[in-house]
């Protein structure tokens, strides 16, 4: 079985986000892809005897969630930051499809932002749903409860304490919040969205 391998992002200076939060931040990554290919590593080694190894098994299974899509989650928000800010072109299909989501690029801005200052721990996504080719915003809780089942991410905004504690201090968040967006490249976003 293949490991699932760290990914090297090209995170270009930041605005508000120092490079030494970066740096840090990618250090967590890395821990999820380590975590999830030795959950992966133990299930199979578990598995020669999987009926005494059954409740462990289990367990391992409920954890691989969390580790997993920590791994992913962190992959899509770190890649929306290479190559620098880029804006959102007025004409490009992911612009359009916000405006026939949400009444305009504005007002999917604004539910979007809601959205990250959930109180708690977790994610701000948008997604696309492929079936009513609707763009959805959804929280999620830590990296794993509220994933929406059958749909593609689009944009990941991570709002654990970690991705902004150092620069903003807790009662920051709103600030990096803003800060997020000033830094992202649209072109990467577009191609999320255009991959479904």
């Amino acid at each position: 079985m293949e490991n699932y391998q760290e990914q090297k992002f090209n995170i270009p200076k930041l605005k508000g986000i120092s490079e030494k939060s970066i740096e840090e931040h990618l250090k967590l990554y890395a821990g999820y892809v380590k975590h999830t290919n030795l959950i992966l590593e133990k299930i199979t080694e578990l598995n020669e005897d999987s009926e005494k190894n059954m409740y462990l098994i289990g367990e391992l299974r409920r954890r691989l969630g969390f580790e997993f899509d920590g791994m992913r989650n962190h992959e899509y928000y770190f890649r929306s930051f290479e190559g620098g800010s880029t804006p959102l072109a007025e004409n490009s299909p992911l612009k359009k499809q916000i405006g026939n989501s949400f009444g305009g690029f504005e007002n999917w801005l604004k539910e979007f932002k809601q959205t990250a200052a959930t109180r708690g721990i977790g994610w701000a996504m948008l997604y696309f749903d492929p079936q009513t080719k609707r763009l959805l915003n959804a929280w999620i809780d830590e990296q794993h409860l509220g994933h929406l089942t059958g749909l593609s991410p689009v944009l990941a905004l991570d709002m654990w304490e970690h991705s902004y504690v150092f620069d903003y201090q807790p009662s920051g968040k709103k600030q990096y919040i803003e800060d997020f967006f000033e830094n992202l490249n649209w072109q990467v976003i577009e191609a999320n969205f255009l991959e479904n």
